[in-house]
């Protein structure tokens, strides 16, 4: 199969790629930058969609950038830059003579962003954008909150979401605009939870204060976590693209995923031998982010992935414990 990744040079990208390539698929990067197995954004809005037998876009700017405050120009880029990137391989799949089988959007049940260098330590998960005006993902997948917070609700993948403040009608726009019109190229949506792995994504700069045992909840610590291990995310991907019955929304969290911010701060201690009971207080992430922001770290939900299993797909990391064991061995 021959797959085109919008986005694919950071941290989910890198994974899904080897993954890919590993089971005998090639892939192609849309990427800022030109190089070999790549076209760029431009190319791509010039020339129309190269031959491929499904697409998958990872793209869009980081929202938990500290150094950028939380304005209507801000929000604008958040915004564009999820839905130009998706509008443009909607448009260029639609265009194309021959459409590829399969299409698949990563958006998200929550967000939590990782920090890059010189940002908050804490923070979780991030995306830079590039010179072109393109934001493409640079260490993981970037969430944003599709079902509301609450410390009661479960969530599935059928259940209401995407209208109550401005993260969640962000994914209902970013969902939107990659529909196509017909039935000819399968339409799948991947809505991640926090991603760990090994190298980047929420563990990235988590490693640090928790080995010294400065770790601990961020805020109370009694919102849900829904989180997935770097592996089961490209597995469910590339699941979803090799599996012709999988259409829809699929929730990419790990079957565990009723896990509190509080039990994942006690894992990761438990996984690195270090207490993990410090937090970082309510007060201080809503002065860094905005209140608004704030909420994404702050609040969570209870998300399961029950049409993801019904699919057949089989967990590599269905455990917290698990998970971070693999991720910081």
């Amino acid at each position: 199969m021959r797959v085109l990744v919008g986005g694919g040079t950071g941290f989910v990208g890198t994974a899904l790629t080897q993954l890919l390539k590993a089971r005998g698929h090639e892939v192609t990067l849309v990427s800022r930058q030109p190089g070999p197995g790549r076209i760029t954004w431009d190319e791509l809005t010039r020339s129309g969609l190269p031959s491929c037998d499904a697409v998958v876009n990872l793209a869009g700017q980081n929202i938990l950038n500290p150094l950028r405050r939380w304005n209507e120009t801000f929000q604008k880029e958040v915004l564009s830059s999820r839905l130009e990137t998706t509008e443009m391989l909607a448009k260029a799949i639609a265009k194309a003579p021959q459409p590829p089988q399969a299409w698949i959007l990563v958006t998200g049940v929550g967000e939590m962003s990782r920090a890059k260098e010189g940002e908050a330590k804490w923070s979780l998960n991030c995306k830079g954008t590039g010179s072109t005006g393109h934001s493409e993902q640079t260490s993981a997948v970037l969430l944003a909150a599709y079902y509301q917070p609450s410390l009661t609700a479960e969530y599935d993948e059928d259940s209401p979401g995407g209208d109550f403040d401005f993260f969640s009608n962000l994914v209902t726009k970013w969902e939107a605009a990659a529909r196509l019109p017909g039935d000819s190229t399968r339409q799948v949506v991947v809505r991640s939870g926090v991603v760990l792995g090994r190298g980047g994504g929420a563990i990235g700069h988590m490693l640090l204060p928790f080995r010294l045992g400065l770790g601990g909840p961020i805020g109370s610590g009694h919102q849900f976590f829904p989180w997935i291990h770097i592996g089961d995310l490209a597995g469910i991907l590339t699941h979803a693209l090799e599996a012709g019955h999988v259409h829809g929304v699929l929730n990419g969290v790990a079957p565990a995923s009723t896990t509190t911010n509080a039990e994942f701060a006690q894992a990761l201690g438990a996984a690195l031998g270090r207490p993990a009971f410090i937090p970082v207080p309510s007060t201080v992430v809503q002065a860094v982010f905005g209140r608004e922001r704030a909420i994404m770290l702050l609040e969570g939900q209870k998300v399961v992935p029950r049409r993801t299993l019904a699919t057949g797909y089989q967990y590599s990391f269905p455990e917290l414990g698990t998970a971070l064991k693999e991720v910081v061995a």
